[in-house]
């Protein structure tokens, strides 16, 4: 059986190597995101792996299905950059993958106890030999209240972690399923010291925390996204940290990252004034949607596409 990979770095590409053997997989692996320019590279496969980073069109998608591809197995947990009805109108399933969620979960309690220790700071005034203690001193985990929006499987590994530190903590989802304390998103808004977004992005969560929102958040409080960047109005984040109204953001995906984040722009102008004001503020962490980027991470994802084409084709031939 072969499969096409589109949007393959390099990492990707040797585990795909190493894998698809084991799997009675022929692997056929193309840098480029999926378009239709590159859509003779499918080649009579049915399957195709495609990465996140840059969204598919509608028109590519219908490209793809009449090359004769019937599922597109997506190397992310999040459906974002595809729109799965309209893959479906035209004959495709969309498929995600799991992965250790530990790998989103340890980087949002490191983004979280920067925040709160104001690391951005520190390092930056550690960088010009600037060793003085800050007139702005650290808080401590076990002394605040922790919100938690969304409790999947990451949701889920934050809470346990979280136990370990000794704070309060709360959680929010519309389908409580985790062993948590479920508060209505108001009062998780209210009470919490930091709040820490983890919920999927789709039509009801666009804008979760929107200037209103932002504006029921307790008083100082911090804001910490390893999610999807259109779950917080930026604008609205940013007008609440230029007042003081919130403490500081430690943010791993923004609005409008698309063509910016996994690209070299040391050399170019970047087209975003939300990012460029959020980067310029001191208690704000900026981190380029790296939070799933772990070893054990990206096996989990290659292994896992690979298993979803094989499963889906084994549904074909048994349905």
């Amino acid at each position: 059986m072969g499969i096409t990979i589109y949007g393959c770095g390099q990492d990707e590409a040797a585990l795909f190597r190493e894998m698809a053997p084991r799997f009675g997989v022929l692997p056929t692996i193309v840098d480029a995101p999926v378009s239709e320019a590159n859509i003779d590279l499918v080649a009579g496969n049915r399957c195709i792996s495609v990465g996140h980073k840059t969204r598919i069109t509608n028109s590519t998608l219908r490209a793809l299905s009449e090359a004769g591809v019937a599922y597109v197995s997506t190397r992310s947990i999040g459906f974002n950059h595809i729109d799965v009805d309209y893959a479906a109108s035209v004959g495709i399933t969309v498929g995600n993958v799991s992965y250790s969620p530990d790998s989103v979960a340890d980087f949002t309690l490191m983004l979280m106890l920067m925040a709160i220790r104001n690391a951005k700071s520190i390092i930056r005034r550690a960088d010009v030999h600037d060793y003085r203690l800050q007139d702005v001193r650290g808080k401590e985990l076990r002394d605040l209240t922790v919100g938690v929006i969304g409790t999947g499987r990451i949701g889920v590994a934050v809470l346990q972690r979280l136990r370990g530190f000794g704070c309060e903590v709360l959680a929010y989802d519309k389908y409580p399923q985790a062993d948590a304390d479920y508060v209505a998103l108001d009062e998780l808004l209210r009470r919490s010291d930091i709040v820490t977004l983890h919920a999927p992005l789709d039509a009801d969560t666009y804008h979760l925390l929107d200037r209103h929102k932002i504006e029921e958040m307790k008083h100082g409080a911090f804001i910490i996204n390893t999610g999807r960047g259109a779950l917080i109005e930026t604008e609205a984040l940013i007008a609440a940290l230029d007042s003081g109204k919130l403490g500081g953001a430690a943010l791993d995906v923004v609005e409008g990252e698309e063509g910016i984040f996994y690209a070299d722009c040391s050399d170019k102008a970047i087209d975003s004034k939300p990012l460029l004001r959020l980067q310029e503020l001191p208690n704000v962490l900026i981190s380029p949607h790296t939070a799933y980027y772990t070893d054990h991470a990206l096996s989990d994802t290659v292994e896992n596409s690979i298993v979803n084409c094989l499963k889906f084709e084994s549904g074909k031939q048994h349905g």
